[in-house]
This record gives C-alpha cells, structure tokens and sequence, in this order.
C-alpha cells in the first residue's frame, strides 16, 4: 500500500538506521500504550492527500546518546523527525504520484486512537513509537459555474494586415512556450563559492578544508544554466538530499535560463 503512513514508514526505518547511533531498526509491534514521559510532534500535511499526521515516542529514549555525544537530544529528534515527515511527502509523490507537503510542524501529546505502532530497537534497548495517521485523498473541489457572458452584437470581423498576428487565436502566443515545457535541464545546488589563487588550488590534499562564503544558515540555490532560479533549504528525501524551496526568481527570469540554451 502506498499511503502516507505506509511511505513514513519506509522512510523513517532508512533514516534512524543511517542518522542513529548504532543503526537501530524500526520494527511494526502490536499497539500500547507508551509508559512514563513522552515526546511527539505533529504536522499537518496539504496537498492531492491532507489531514494530520503523529509520531509519539517514549520519552527514555532522550536518555540514550542516539543522536550522539553531547547533543541535544529533544532538539535532535525534532529534527529527524521532521526530516521523515518532509521525506514521506516526496516518497509518496514518488510511489503513488500525490503531491502534497507539510504545512505545520509542532509538538504532540499522546492521546487520540493509535494507527500503527512500532519498537525502535538498538541492541538490547527498545523503544514503542505509536502513530495516529489522519492523512486522506482530497476531495476535489467543485468549481465555480463561470456566468454567462451578456448578448452582444455581432460585427464583421476585421481581416489583420498581411504578416501580422490574428488577435482572435491568443494560442498562438503561449505556442512557442509550451513547446519547451518538455526540454530537458539539469539543475544543480550552489552551497557557496569563494575564490582562490592558482597556486593554492594545486595545493590542496586529502583533508584540507576550503571555506565557503555563505553560512550553514543561509539558504542554498537552485541553479539552471548559470542562473539563480530558487533558493531553499537542504532536506533529507528518502535517504537522498533535496532541496525545499522557499523562494522563486520571478517566471521572466526563470525562462533566460531556458533562452541562453538555443
């Protein structure tokens, strides 16, 4: 099946395995309830399928290093967990072809009917993680009947000079666009630059680090034929990275990438 738990589980097993301590497996268990403290978060999820979607984890397990020495635990597992909510929305417009994203992520208590539950196992360690999944198909909006245009008179119709364009097809204006909608770009990640002289460059070896003029905090760019056309933010999509964008050049500069191409 390919619903949003079904794709949150596939991902969140691939994730905790590589970003965890000890690579520990999420392994399906019969639903109970988590004892003592608990942490959760929540997100709403938009798109082709929405509604909310939980993940509650017991709390002890802030107590083990899983996220190694000397972080913040709390604050760590907000963010795994986040990155497996971000990764479940691109699995499933990768296996079910439904877009959709997270809209708003924000701490969750325990309470409410479980979906699915799981144990988090790390050696001879174990943690219950439940899952309340509330994400459905959309129901497709009825559209709003357009009103009927009032009756006009008919004129004759005035014949265009020769060579020039009939302004009763405005088809023919946007042809020339959607003839490109199909062309093929590759598009790159820019996380900064900086420049360096010749001699430095022939210099560097195995384990020497070249700063970079932009700061992990700032957004990275979405690069198309040497222009700028998104920036974002780095994410975790199904083991690979992505990009989640936060802003967009204007559609007139996205279409010179495309123009310094022919």
């Amino acid at each position: 099946m390919n619903s949003f738990l079904d794709c949150w589980a596939r991902v969140a097993s691939s994730l905790f395995s590589q970003a965890l301590s000890g690579s520990p497996e999420l392994i399906e268990s019969i639903p109970k309830p988590v004892t003592g403290p608990s942490i959760g978060y929540r997100a709403d999820v938009t798109g082709e399928v929405e509604g909310t979607f939980s993940v509650i984890l017991e709390g002890s397990v802030l107590d083990t290093p899983l996220m190694g020495e000397g972080m913040d635990q709390a604050e760590a597992w907000r963010e795994i967990v986040r990155e497996t909510f971000d990764a479940a929305a691109g699995e499933m417009l990768a296996v079910a072809g439904k877009r959709c994203k997270v809209e708003r992520f924000e701490p969750a208590t325990e309470g409410g009917s479980i979906s699915r539950a799981f144990a988090l196992k790390a050696g001879e360690r174990s943690w219950t993680v439940l899952v309340r999944d509330r994400v459905k198909e959309a129901e497709e909006k009825p559209k709003p009947a357009a009103a009927a245009p009032p009756p006009a008179a008919k004129a004759p119709a005035a014949q265009p000079p020769a060579g020039a364009s009939d302004p009763r097809h405005p088809v023919a204006l946007s042809s020339g666009i959607e003839l490109l909608l199909d062309v093929e770009l590759e598009a790159s990640l820019r996380f900064g630059s900086r420049e360096l002289p010749l001699g430095e460059i022939l210099d560097l070896g195995p384990g020497d680090v070249v700063q970079l003029d932009r700061q992990v905090a700032d957004p990275v760019d979405l690069i198309v034929a040497d222009k700028i056309v998104a920036r974002g933010e780095v994410v975790l999509v199904n083991g690979n990275f992505g990009l989640r964008i936060t802003e967009v050049a204007a559609p007139r500069k996205r279409l010179e990438s495309i123009r310094c191409l022919f």
